[in-house]
């Protein structure tokens, strides 16, 4: 058998050089991350936002909840709008992980879906009862919050309340993601992530209905 290890040519002056710089200017960059990272040794709950009108608020929140599935963290869901859907979520969870993970439905659908402000307001309160339930649990590592942001967008929960809670009621290790478009900046600053998701392109601009596998 042929030895073709001797085909590979060897880098020329100039290519040497540029290689030689980049990994010098690598290790630099290393040592540097390095010494940040020394220095970042506590861990807290956090509370974190997704928000802004660009896809991807909840889709991120459930990355995160397959997340903590795969490390064997107890979490949970509560949907404060779309809990009315048949999403590919809900059927992944409470098909293989309902062990893990508790799911908890407590919307009928969005607001010009139901056309009754009442009950939208009752569905959004018992939403906020078992959220509050679930963050008490300290075995609960993580609870995802799914659309609350639109729910304290129309003030069918009281902001001040549910930052009130979040300060001085939720445990100091677990983790809360609260998701929704329009989230309030009173929301924003107390949490200590919070990503804008920017809308560059959408399909539904331009004639193309939700789809599985892409937006439930």
């Amino acid at each position: 058998m042929m030895d073709d290890t001797n085909d590979i040519a060897a880098p020329t002056k100039g290519e040497g050089e540029d290689l030689a710089r980049h990994a010098a200017k690598m290790a630099k960059k290393k040592a540097a991350r390095d010494k940040i990272m020394a220095g970042k040794s506590g861990e807290k709950g956090l509370v974190i936002v997704h928000t802004g009108a660009g896809k991807g608020k909840s889709s991120s929140g459930f990355g995160m909840i397959l997340r903590c599935i795969a490390h064997g963290m107890p979490c949970a869901v509560v949907q404060f709008i779309k809990g009315a859907w048949d999403t590919g979520e809900r059927r992944l969870i409470e098909g293989n992980f309902s062990g893990l993970c508790q799911f908890h439905a407590m919307g009928e659908g969005f607001t010009w879906e139901t056309q009754d402000k009442t009950r939208d307001i009752a569905a959004a309160r018992a939403g906020w009862e078992k959220a509050k339930e679930l963050i008490r649990d300290p075995a609960i590592r993580f609870v995802l919050l799914d659309e609350i942001n639109i729910a304290l967008r129309y003030d069918y929960l009281d902001l001040d309340e549910v930052l009130t809670f979040l300060r001085d009621e939720k445990p100091p290790l677990t983790h809360v993601c609260l998701t929704g478009r329009n989230a309030k900046e009173a929301l924003i600053e107390a949490a200590d992530l919070a990503t804008e998701m920017t809308l560059l392109k959408h399909p539904f601009r331009s004639g193309i209905k939700g789809q599985a596998g892409v937006e439930f």
